[in-house]
């Protein structure tokens, strides 16, 4: 028996858990490496391609091996099914290792797994715990104008989770890299989420940096608008009585809140085993 003041953390939880695998989607292999879940509205595209089973009752595409991904990708781009982000994702197996790379934008298309950093950026003062909190640009594809993480970003081709964070806190908020790379992993969450654009089946590597008093981020990339400087108890409430945050940020927000202690035991635990869902 949960509390109703859990309700709204629990909804933003399970807004990211909206996918119903498979859901009517295909699998998508690479030789006879499954990497995805193809969305409907690219099976044309993909029959088209020459990339349907011929076998009766084979629901599968299949491209012939990872070469030929970074190719798929342009063209279901020129068939105006995304709109390219000329940015390099690496694309995993079901077993986890890397067979490819394809644009970033084709991932939920093809129903890729994805990697993502998120940082929370903390101040330690007198009077408590604050959290630095973006506001995305509103030119921004997805989400403009909401609060977002200090810094985030996607895991591109070549980079490991810390490195990625480094590069996405000097562009998005000039942190220098000495102190940018100070941030300490606090957890992993995972979520396969329905969108608009496909199928969203993301891991979040999370991170904390306790920044000095009198560091002020400064937006560089345009990503972000500006940044404001808020309690935590701010935050917290905002988490739960307004949609006003990124998506995906309510959830690092919810571990954050667990861990610095805002809810009671029992409240903690069932809200972990709610991240912890797949």
């Amino acid at each position: 028996m949960t509390s109703d003041s859990l309700a709204p953390f629990l909804d933003h939880i399970k807004s990211c858990q909206t996918a119903i695998l498979p859901g009517g989607r295909r699998p998508v292999l690479a030789g006879n490496r499954r990497f995805g879940l193809a969305d409907p509205k690219v099976f044309e595209a993909l029959t088209a391609l020459g990339y349907a089973s011929n076998d009766k009752g084979d629901e599968a595409f299949r491209v012939p091996d990872s070469a030929a991904l970074l190719p798929l990708g342009v063209e279901l781009a020129n068939r105006g099914l995304y709109r390219p982000h000329h940015e390099l994702f690496d694309v995993f197996d079901e077993g986890g290792e890397v067979i490819g790379q394809i644009d970033r934008g084709a991932l939920p298309l093809l129903g890729c797994t994805a990697a993502g950093v998120h940082l929370n950026g903390l101040v330690e003062k007198a009077d408590g715990l604050y959290l630095w909190m973006g506001h995305r640009a509103q030119n921004k594809r997805l989400d403009p104008g909401k609060l977002d993480h200090l810094a985030a970003g996607g895991i591109c081709t070549g980079l490991t989770p810390l490195e990625a964070l480094i590069k996405e806190a000097g562009e998005e908020a000039a942190i220098p890299p000495e102190l940018a790379s100070r941030a300490h992993p606090v957890a992993t969450l995972r979520y396969a989420m329905a969108r608009p654009e496909g199928l969203r089946q993301d891991t979040l590597f999370c991170y904390d940096l306790i920044l000095p008093e009198d560091f002020i981020p400064q937006p560089v990339d345009g990503e972000v608008a500006f940044f404001e400087l808020m309690p935590i108890d701010t935050v917290f409430r905002l988490v739960r009585d307004t949609h006003d945050i990124k998506f995906n940020v309510n959830l690092v927000l919810i571990d954050l809140f667990i861990r610095r202690g805002l809810f009671s035991e029992a409240d903690s635990a069932f809200l972990r085993r709610a991240l912890d869902q797949r």
